[in-house]
């Protein structure tokens, strides 16, 4: 483990609810709050003042509802502009346009408000490792939600198609797995940790950590939550 710490830096527009959160990450010394903003401007201004002094940030704590620029089109413009930097989102709302809009616009991770402390210190970690951390609720619910899309984005007009029916449909995009990846792939799109996984397929938990890796690589996605859409459009 490096000695540098997690970079951090808190969006919200409420600055009690970015006091709160630097209390609570005072206390962690591998975390180090570099930066504060009220709004997605704001936080892309900061990253490029940061980067611009030789620094940078490694995970953004964003805010969905702000004035101005939202945390979703902030999200979408700092993965653009700034890729290392991982964006853990969290709100008060626990609602399936927001967990999949700020999905979608590329980040790691979807934690609510009301997470505990010791959560939050969690996801924060994970997130910076290059992992993703998502609120059960809101895992269950993205879930859901894409299953419900499959019919649009996999299905063919005989309301067949994915991996189900056999090797012979599986989706192009996929034949660069392996057949121990692919089942990976599968537990991951179920919302399977890694421990579940290792028990699952009988593997010891740095197996499956490899596996994930390899998956995340050869698909070139972000992280495992980028994989769960990407299983799903591609019917698994």
């Amino acid at each position: 483990m490096t000695d540098a710490p997690i970079r951090v830096m808190l969006v919200d527009d409420q600055e009690l609810i970015r006091t709160g959160f630097s209390l609570v990450l005072l206390g962690e010394p591998e975390i180090a709050v570099v930066a504060e903003a009220s709004d997605g401007q704001d936080a892309l201004d900061a990253l490029d003042r940061l980067a611009a002094a030789g620094g940078g940030c490694d995970v953004v704590l964003m805010d969905v509802r702000m004035p101005g620029m939202n945390g979703i089109d902030a999200t979408a413009a700092i993965v653009e502009r700034y890729p290392e930097t991982r964006v853990l989102v969290l709100t008060t709302f626990d609602l399936d346009e927001y967990a999949t809009g700020a999905i979608q616009a590329g980040a790691s991770g979807f934690l609510l408000k009301d997470a505990r402390p010791t959560e939050l210190v969690d996801a924060i970690r994970r997130v910076a490792s290059g992992d993703a951390a998502m609120a059960p609720s809101v895992t269950r619910r993205m879930l859901e939600q894409l299953r419900g899309m499959e019919g649009g984005l996999t299905m063919g007009g005989d309301g067949s198609g994915g991996a189900e029916g056999g090797s012979d449909a599986l989706d192009p995009e996929l034949e660069v797995l392996t057949e121990r990846e692919l089942d990976v792939l599968r537990l991951i799109s179920e919302g399977s940790n890694n421990a579940e996984i290792s028990a699952a397929l009988f593997l010891s938990e740095s197996t499956v950590k490899t596996h994930v890796g390899r998956v995340l690589s050869k698909l070139q996605l972000r992280d495992r939550v980028h994989a769960v859409i990407f299983a799903k459009q591609h019917g698994l």
